[in-house]
């Protein structure tokens, strides 16, 4: 049987193994040493002051809203070209989702449409540096301290990205910035995330909530006894094991070769495609000192019957062994959402447009040329032959 092409997927190699191997046969399988060293690890790459890891991206947004105070009668500003988890954290708050519309472009949140979305009941800003490619990071943070608002900036996609010249999850223009360790992301923990930030307070929070809200001290334990601890909040269980970490310790060793592997892969197919440009629209790249890191390779379709089109080339690649897939259909267009904003219009005629357009290719470090070549004739093909 011939095996497909995924549209991502991790790479695992001897060192990881043997990390988790030992790490397994140590001691401590989980709350143990590895996860504040892989913290401190993710805390010098990224330029941040503190690193909580947690059990997976979604719950390193959730815990990032609630520290950040989102309550039942706020909102949150964010992009509905994202994975459902964005919203779905503020929601988890008890706070409330507004859509603003994307730059057609970058696919980035629009600065602009921020702007017009601001009310009395704002309160924070979820900006998304959608595939990989940073937002407009100074202009959020100035819109949103003028504003009084708390950004949380979703990195998933970008582990390694600058902008700038500072590292994406460095918390220049941001209060938290959140990532994920999904085995498609840019280095893997199975799954896992982490929140990275330059606050104490916000460390603090988040530790405690990471763990039933529980607060051990210094101050206390000398009273209390060096047993003793206390719930001072409601919080979870979002702890992540010492054995993911150690694959994920081991995995950012290798994460500048994962990222020069995906560059090489994005740069490739925008020169396989370039003379395709009546049928496609290449992705953005640099934009003002914004290094994308390619989490995704995004091909967009320059037609005026795009959705139609882009249905009927999924469904060729599928059929000849390539899995492609749209990040993302508009989160206001999902049924729950629809019931939750009752009817509320969503002025987003970016994202729409987009959706219409728009698939991810296969892109990953392991990718072979002959997967490369595959997915470019396939496509080629396809619009050249089939249209």
């Amino acid at each position: 049987m011939i095996k497909s092409i995924p549209y991502s997927k991790q790479k695992i190699d001897s060192s990881d193994i043997d990390a988790v191997r030992q790490t397994l046969t140590s001691d401590f399988i989980t709350q143990g040493p590895k996860v504040e060293e892989f913290e401190r690890a993710l805390a010098h790459y990224c330029g941040a002051k503190y690193v909580v890891a947690v059990a997976n991206g979604t719950a390193a947004l959730h815990l990032a809203a609630l520290a950040s105070g989102l309550k039942k009668g706020d909102q949150a500003i964010t992009s509905p070209i994202t994975f459902l988890a964005t919203a779905n954290a503020v929601l988890y708050s008890g706070a409330e989702v507004v859509f603003a519309d994307i730059d057609y472009d970058t696919v980035n949140i629009d600065p602009k449409s921020i702007r017009k979305l601001i009310s009395k009941k704002t309160k924070a800003i979820l900006p998304v540096d959608f595939a990989g490619l940073p937002a407009k990071a100074e202009e959020i943070y100035k819109i949103a301290k003028s504003n009084g608002l708390v950004i949380i900036e979703d990195a998933s996609h970008a582990l390694g990205a600058r902008y700038r010249g500072n590292k994406v999850g460095s918390c220049k223009h941001s209060d938290m910035s959140v990532f994920s360790f999904h085995p498609v992301k840019h280095i893997t923990t199975g799954e896992g995330g982490c929140i990275t930030t330059n606050s104490k307070k916000y460390y603090e929070k988040l530790k405690a909530l990471r763990s039933h809200g529980v607060y051990r001290t210094d101050h206390i334990q000398r009273k209390q006894g060096p047993w003793y601890y206390e719930m001072k909040e409601l919080g979870f269980n979002y702890r992540i094991t010492d054995f993911q970490c150690a694959l994920g310790m081991s995995q950012l060793k290798k994460i500048d070769e994962f990222i020069s592997k995906r560059i090489e892969i994005a740069q490739k197919y925008n020169e396989s495609f370039s003379e395709l440009k009546e049928y496609l629209k290449l992705p953005a790249q640099e934009i003002d000192g914004e290094k994308h890191v390619w989490h995704l390779y995004l091909l967009r379709l320059n037609l005026k019957n795009s959705a139609s089109v882009r249905r009927k080339l999924f469904e060729y690649l599928k059929s000849n062994g390539i899995n492609p897939q749209v990040h993302y259909i508009p989160i206001f267009r999902q049924p729950f959402y629809k019931r939750i904003l009752n009817g509320r219009k969503n002025h987003c005629p970016n994202a729409e447009r987009y959706y219409d357009e728009v698939m991810s290719l296969p892109i990953f470090p392991t990718m072979s040329e002959g997967e490369f070549q595959k997915t470019v004739s396939t496509v080629k093909r396809f619009l050249t032959q089939k249209l």
